[in-house]
C-alpha cells in the first residue's frame, strides 16, 4: 500500500518550517550584529570592494521605503504579514507534494515576512528629529561598480532576501505545478463506475 497522504504531507511541512526556521533565525542574528555595530554616526563598511557594503538604516515604511512615516503604516504591514503567513501556512496543506521546491518557496516567504514583522512590533529607533518610531533595520548596501556616481539600490536585509527568492520560486511553482497529476487513463480511478 502507497504512503497515506498524511506521510506524503510530512516532508512538505519539514521543509517549509525549516526553511522559515533558518531564514528567520540568520535574520534576526545578522539584524542584531547591524544593530549593535553600525548604527549612527552612520557606520559603513566596505565588504566587498566599492560595491557591497555593510550600512545601517532605519527603515519606517516597507519596501524602497514606500509609505515611510505614514502613521497607519506599521499596523498595516503587521495585519499584510499575519495574512500572509496564514496563507502561506494554507497552500502548504493543500498543493501537491511532488515537487518540494515550492514548499521551500514558501517557507522562505513565511520567515521573511516574520523576520521584518519581529523588527516592526519591537526595534525602535530615533528619527531625525529625535522620536522614537518602530522600523525594520536594513543594513546590506549594494552599489554599481561601474556607475561614476555611485548607483546603489536601496538597502535591505537578510528577511527581503528571503521573501524576494520564496516569490521567484514560488511563482512558477503555482504557474506549472499547483495541479495535482492528472489521473492515467489506465488506472482504476480514471475508469468510469459501471
Amino acid at each position: 500500500m502507497s504512503d497515506t497522504p498524511a506521510s506524503n504531507r510530512l516532508r512538505p511541512i519539514l521543509v517549509t518550517a525549516s526553511a522559515a526556521a533558518v531564514f528567520l533565525i540568520l535574520d534576526l542574528v545578522t539584524k542584531s550584529w547591524a544593530w549593535d555595530n553600525l548604527r549612527p554616526p552612520n557606520r559603513q563598511i566596505a565588504a566587498i570592494g566599492n560595491w557591497f557594503h555593510w550600512s545601517y538604516s532605519f527603515n519606517t515604511g516597507s519596501a524602497f521605503g514606500f509609505l515611510r512615516g505614514q502613521d497607519f503604516s506599521r499596523p498595516l504591514f503587521i495585519v499584510v504579514t499575519l495574512v500572509t503567513v496564514v496563507y502561506m501556512a494554507a497552500l502548504v496543506r493543500k498543493l501537491p507534494t511532488d515537487r518540494l521546491y515550492g514548499f521551500f518557496a514558501i517557507g522562505c516567504i513565511i520567515g521573511g515576512a516574520l523576520g521584518n514583522m519581529h523588527d516592526r512590533l519591537l526595534r525602535q529607533d530615533s528619527d531625525p528629529h529625535g522620536n522614537l518610531t518602530h522600523g525594520v533595520v536594513d543594513f546590506i548596501r549594494v552599489c554599481s561598480p561601474w556607475n561614476p556616481r555611485g548607483l546603489c539600490w536601496p538597502n535591505f536585509n537578510v528577511a527581503d532576501i528571503a521573501l524576494v527568492v520564496g516569490v521567484l520560486l514560488l511563482i512558477p511553482y503555482l504557474m506549472f505545478h499547483a495541479q495535482p497529476p492528472e489521473i492515467k487513463e489506465n488506472t482504476p480511478e480514471a475508469k468510469p463506475a459501471s
